[in-house]
């Protein structure tokens, strides 16, 4: 997988390659391995499909507690196979039902495989199954309700996540793209499934497409559409909008800033000079996770534009940074406890960087391992992959070669309870990130360099 396919991001080192090598040769022997075959008929199962969402999730927690014990006896490792089976069994028919005739049925499927892509790294299993998998979650978003098109692009987002950066991935997202912009931009569809779509687009389009300058150009066109009917009219006031829309501009917005990390130096000075004032006057929204999404927003684009040119400086830097306090020390009680506590912090930490440069490093821990987010680019990426695979970031942290790669973690590891115990000082971590960190700079300027010459 190309490195230069996704923005902020830590990089490899040959530090420790000695006991990289000995982890990457028990990941080798000891990484279960989807059963291959073909797609599945119907299944003969009795049983609901709520049950059959419930049973697919239990066959995948009984699969990992059998794959951490495989060496305490021979048993196990049956044992593991069979619940991979099983598994396989199980989401063959959730593949199976995606083409019911029952609307509750398919929703159920639908719901199902979400918790399956979320929680498990399924490449291999999806790798013959991504066709039909495909044409049915197109067929939900061409003739599915609004609720059915929500959950097929949430699922066509996770597709891409497990199929990663390859061909696979790139195949699917031109199936979706279409598909997902259409909705996005249609102001008749319901605001639930236009939200999905813009996160779905937003993740696929990251994931999938980073390095085709047109699919960028483009995907951002599409969000920047909609999001943009949140900016101030032509006598400076907000616009008023229906409930619900503020939703979709924060997704829209917040997808927008996520591809706007793959743009190269040209793309971003015109991002800062075109959206930054607009964005500071949405500061004054009544909707509080609008008004969160947008100091971020302003944020991002602060470090987008110091990277390009140090001595960036914001022309009305000071009239911001009166609103950003006013933000950081709001205390109307009209608004609840914890979203004033939620947009207090935000700010505070929107204010510091933009008045210092400084960012509170982050501490992101999974496993044994620790992911560091030092810049509002990196957390921008973690949030925005948090939010689609909710409480399965984690296990695709350790897991998924995709994320890992975005995140310069290195390949996968598999650690014996021996092995554990074998941790990396807090020296050799300092020299890794500082290595890290020039080593991705360098990485990415390149990159934006020969994304200019096409943008």
């Amino acid at each position: 997988m190309p490195r230069s396919r996704k923005g902020k991001r830590g990089a490899t080192s040959s530090k420790g390659s000695l006991r990289q090598e000995v982890l990457l040769l028990q990941l080798s022997a000891k990484t279960p391995l989807s059963r291959p075959g073909k797609n599945g008929g119907k299944g003969g199962s009795g049983a609901s499909d709520d049950e059959l969402a419930s049973d697919v999730l239990s066959h995948y927690s009984s699969a990992s507690e059998s794959a951490s014990v495989l060496d305490e006896g021979t048993g196990e490792v049956v044992d593991e196979q069979t619940a991979q089976e099983e598994t396989e069994d199980k989401l063959k028919q959730c593949i199976d039902n995606l083409m019911d005739k029952s609307v509750k049925t398919r929703l159920a499927a639908l719901e199902s495989l979400r918790l399956a892509f979320s929680s498990r790294v399924l490449y291999d299993f999806l790798l013959e199954r991504r066709l039909t998998i495909g044409d049915c979650l197109e067929r939900s978003l061409k003739k599915g309700g609004g609720e059915e098109q929500a959950a097929a692009a949430t699922l066509s987002a996770l597709l891409c996540i497990q199929l990663g950066g390859g061909f696979e991935g790139e195949e699917a997202f031109k199936m979706f793209r279409p598909l997902l912009s259409s909705i996005l931009t249609d102001s008749c569809a319901s605001l639930s499934a236009r939200q999905s779509c813009a996160r779905a687009l937003g993740m696929s389009c990251y994931v999938s497409a980073s390095d085709n300058a047109e699919d960028l150009v483009t995907c951002m066109g599409h969000l920047e559409s909609v999001f943009v009917g949140a900016y101030p009219l032509g006598d400076g006031s907000l616009p008023t909008v229906k409930a619900g829309t503020p939703a979709l501009h924060s997704a829209a917005l917040q997808s927008w800033a996520l591809l706007g990390t793959l743009c190269p130096a040209s793309h971003i000075n015109n991002m800062v000079s075109h959206h930054l004032s607009r964005l500071q006057a949405c500061l004054e929204s009544s909707e509080v996770n609008f008004r969160i999404a947008v100091g971020e927003t302003m944020a991002l684009l602060y470090e987008l534009a110091r990277e390009v040119d140090e001595e960036f400086e914001y022309e009305d830097c000071d009239v911001l940074c009166e609103s950003l306090k006013r933000l950081a020390t709001d205390g109307n009680k009209h608004r609840a406890k914890n979203d004033r506590r939620k947009q207090r912090s935000i700010f505070r930490e929107v204010l510091h960087y933009i008045e210092s440069e400084d960012f509170s490093e982050e501490k992101i821990r999974f496993g044994v391992e620790v992911l560091y987010l030092d810049g509002w680019m990196r957390r921008r990426i973690y949030d925005a992959f948090k939010e689609v695979l909710e409480s399965g970031v984690s296990h695709h942290l350790q897991f998924n070669p995709l994320l890992r790669d975005v995140f310069g973690l290195g390949a996968p590891l598999i650690l014996d309870p021996s092995v554990k115990a074998t941790r990396i000082s807090r020296t050799e971590k300092h020299l890794f990130n500082s290595a890290a960190f020039k080593a991705r700079t360098k990485l990415r300027n390149k990159v934006r360099d020969k994304r200019a010459d096409v943008m």
